[in-house]
């Protein structure tokens, strides 16, 4: 029987469960279609969008609501710095619409990444492209490092580093860009300009405040805790343990289901590119929550294994179909 589009929409909506709170877009109770209905669906692209996202809601993750900047540098990691040429504008904004969002919030998404000097803006008869800049390439690669080495090492207890610095409030940005960049690379804060980390992270943590042009009012030690201290304490302090836990399990509930061998095959392009999108938006956020703590101190987060191999295997196995439609789109 072939249904029209009202049915279509009303088959495949969110229906509330027992005992479920609600998200801003649909009820976080939802049960998710298989995915033979993703197949069947006309609609795919906005049921596979709410699926996900009030999934990644319910886990408290940040892909689950994403910000329109958060998802531009998600396609200029992941689909754009492998390309030679710049890409259309129009293109970007088609793309963010897939993904929910408004023109009007994807031009001053854009626009935004332009002024932050992450893009450079060209203009092309009546066309306009963007070209990433240096700066972003930068941001790129530290990042790219972070994400696909996390999990991939076990550590036990060497040395920490320690970072302070007395930023003044004239340097505000400063300030905040570096708690930032400090966070996503794995250090916790143990109170206000004080940070930490596992390892020896000295040269790349001079690096950034260099960077950032914050060096003068910081100060490194790095060197070994004592003994007699309980360091799994001042841990769970600096981060948040058991919410981490928490994120990872809901990563592998969320992803799981397009984790079996057939599942990604009868994706259609436009579908992959979600799929993968969201993917990496929601993985990208751990290398600012983990700071693979060394294990004889605190435990690994028991999930945290199914969920990097479950991202590598879909990263790798989207990657084609993924990379032909945003191409097909934003190449022109």
């Amino acid at each position: 029987m072939r249904l029209n589009r009202t049915d279509r929409q009303e088959q495949y909506r969110c229906r509330p469960v027992a005992n479920s709170s609600g998200c801003r877009r649909c009820q976080v109770g939802e049960v998710p279609p298989p995915i033979d209905a993703i197949r069947l669906a006309h609609d795919y692209h906005t049921l596979q969008l709410t699926s996900l996202t009030c999934q990644l809601y319910r886990c408290g993750m940040r892909g689950s609501d994403p910000q329109p900047q958060d998802l531009v540098v998600t396609l200029l990691g992941t689909y754009v710095r492998s390309l030679t040429r710049p890409v259309w504008s129009g293109g970007l904004v088609q793309l963010l619409g897939e993904l929910g969002f408004s023109t009007a919030a994807a031009r001053v998404a854009l626009a935004r990444l332009v002024t932050r000097g992450l893009l450079t803006r060209e203009r092309d008869g009546r066309l306009v492209r963007y070209r990433i800049t240096s700066r972003c390439m930068a941001l790129l690669e530290e990042g790219d490092a972070r994400i696909f080495a996390l999990g991939q090492r076990r550590v036990t207890t060497a040395c920490w580093t320690v970072l302070w610095h007395s930023i003044p409030d004239s340097r505000k940005l400063q300030r905040a860009r570096l708690a930032k960049r400090l966070r996503f690379l794995g250090f916790g804060s143990l109170q206000d300009a004080t940070w930490i980390a596992p390892r020896d992270r000295e040269p790349e943590l001079i690096a950034l405040l260099d960077d950032i042009g914050v060096r003068n009012f910081a100060g490194v030690i790095v060197g070994r805790s004592s003994e007699s201290l309980d360091f799994a304490g001042i841990a769970s302090r600096a981060w948040d343990l058991r919410g981490l836990n928490q994120r990872y399990t809901g990563f592998v509930r969320t992803f799981r289901r397009y984790g079996a061998d057939d599942a990604t095959h009868r994706l259609r392009d436009q579908q992959a590119f979600k799929l993968r999108t969201l993917l990496v938006n929601a993985f990208r956020e751990f290398p600012a929550l983990d700071p693979e703590l060394p294990d004889d101190i605190v435990n690994p987060p028991p999930h945290r294994d199914e969920a990097v191999s479950l991202f590598h295997r879909l990263y790798k196995a989207l990657a084609v179909p993924s990379q032909r439609h945003f191409s097909s789109v934003a190449l022109r």
